[in-house]
């Protein structure tokens, strides 16, 4: 998809169509809509009066009009958004990303968005960008027919008064979000069959050559000879052997902070399939597991957006990519093994697998230096249960933190919901038999006692858990966006790693 930046006249630029976004009790009469109306011949006054078109948040309006000379658009879409005052910078990658699957369900090639809004150039272009690409991204990869094969090709945003370096770095700046949200999401729908840890790491790989990551997979032996025993005691069933994938950031030269300096660390759970183990789940919906590699996707996929974008500071991204499955080597429940920081956990449910994976991989990315910790997985069912797919949960030992985390998010436009954590939540999770169990009492606070068995392997760094369990698939159809992975938090952790700069 190719993109363009103009601060010229909108309603003249060289596209097959036009989209406008349209707020709630807005006239035909007023200031952009009035130019329209007119290049129109009056056609939306027409459509307010006899269609009931009143700008409310998902209404959509296609009209056919003659151009006039002014540009060879013979379409313009409204798109109704809603009160003014809740149009967010956000709101224009929805909007944007509303337009471009409704032009290519009609093989409609190009348009041009008016985005509208009082935000910057740089972060209204941004959203108009990544809004598109991500909008074209389906499920359909391994069809052979009924695939939607229409595809919009061509963008342009008009911002007028833009400078052409603004609308610059925000094309720049929404392509390499747009691709990394969709490079996750492409991850998480792949099948457990094709996926498995070893693929993860070799794609892992490949991207770190492409934009210039540095990359390190770890295999059992290495991990054997740290220590590892918590990460490995879930692969021990599998014909798959774990990977455990270290991708490092590193500003260019100059821009390094001081050797002992402030290290972020992105910690991802990459269960490629899980069937449960031992403690086997149901055979319905297991399908969904293929989705267990989640946090750990939305780690590459974030490591790869920074890459492209430079910022100043250095990050560590670490990936526990493992298969959970129930041969006869697979771990039992009341199995005690060691992790690499020492403790000792008594394995009560294999199906409580993903902490006990994080668990190393935390410890991990703290004995490199990491001074900060954002793990992220698909963890606890309990988190659909309490939050939904609307609000993805958090935790950690550091409220400022956690707060940066919530204000990063709701700055891009991704809910987080803060859970507590405590003494007396992990009294709950002490072991009779060894330093703590891998799970809680049946049916109480479940999300919050994953995160505080991952708290067990933390020491001194400030560290926030993300369970987005409920957040990184979408099971319905929505105006912008297909149903499947959505690549929830790869904005909100952008944002946090650049407010750190």
């Amino acid at each position: 998809m190719k993109f363009q930046g103009i601060a010229g006249n909108f309603a003249e630029v060289n596209a097959d169509a036009l989209a406008v976004p349209v707020f709630k009790g807005e006239s035909p009469s007023d200031g952009v809509l009035r130019e329209l109306d007119q290049l129109s011949g009056g056609l939306i006054s027409g459509l307010f009066k006899t269609e009931d078109f009143k700008g409310d948040s998902g209404q959509e309006a296609l009209i056919r009009f003659e151009a006039r000379g002014r540009g060879k658009a013979s379409r313009l879409l409204l798109l109704g958004v809603g009160d003014e005052k809740d149009y967010k910078p956000q709101s224009v990658a929805a909007v944007s990303g509303a337009a471009t699957r409704f032009f290519r369900k009609r093989n409609i090639k190009s348009f041009a968005l008016l985005p509208r809004g009082s935000a910057d150039a740089v972060e209204t272009t941004q959203n108009a960008v990544q809004g598109a690409i991500t909008s074209q991204f389906e499920l359909d990869k391994y069809k052979t027919k009924d695939k939607l094969e229409k595809e919009v090709t061509s963008l342009i945003v008009c911002i007028d008064g833009a400078k052409t370096a603004d609308l610059k770095r925000g094309i720049d700046r929404g392509e390499a979000i747009g691709e990394s949200i969709n490079f996750t999401r492409d991850l998480a729908n792949e099948p457990p069959n094709i996926l498995t840890p070893s693929e993860m790491a070799r794609r892992a790989q490949a991207m770190a050559g492409e934009v210039g990551l540095k990359c390190e997979v770890l295999d059992e032996a290495r991990m054997q000879k740290m220590g590892m025993g918590s990460l490995l005691s879930v692969s021990l069933g599998s014909e798959q052997p774990a990977r455990l994938i270290v991708l490092r950031y590193t500003p260019a030269k100059g821009a390094a902070p001081k050797k002992g300096g402030d290290l972020l660390a992105l910690v991802g759970k990459g269960i490629t399939f899980d069937t449960g183990g031992i403690s086997l789940k149901p055979g319905e919906g297991m399908d969904a597991m293929k989705y267990d590699m989640s946090g750990g996707a939305t780690v590459l996929g974030t490591m790869r957006a920074l890459a492209l974008l430079r910022p100043s500071v250095p990050v560590l991204g670490v990936v526990a990519a493992v298969e959970n499955m129930p041969d006869g080597k697979a771990s039992r429940p009341s199995d005690v093994v060691t992790a690499m920081n020492g403790k000792t956990i008594e394995i009560l449910n294999t199906d409580a697998e993903g902490r006990l994976i994080l668990a190393d991989a935390v410890a991990y990315a703290e004995q490199q230096g990491a001074t900060r910790i954002v793990d992220m997985a698909t963890l606890t069912g309990a988190v659909i249960v309490a939050l939904g797919d609307i609000n993805t949960g958090i935790m950690g030992n550091d409220q400022a933190f956690v707060d940066e985390i919530v204000e990063c998010g709701r700055e891009v436009g991704e809910g987080f919901w803060q859970l507590p954590v405590g003494p007396e939540y992990s009294k709950q999770i002490k072991s009779d038999i060894a330093d703590i169990k891998n799970i809680g009492p049946r049916g109480k606070a479940g999300t919050i006692m994953g995160a505080v068995f991952i708290q067990e392997f933390v020491d001194k760094a400030k560290w926030a858990h993300l369970d987005i369990a409920g957040t990184a698939w979408s099971d319905g159809v929505k105006p912008h966006q297909a149903k499947g992975p959505t690549g929830v938090a790869v904005r909100s952790l952008i944002r946090l790693v650049e407010k750190s700069q």
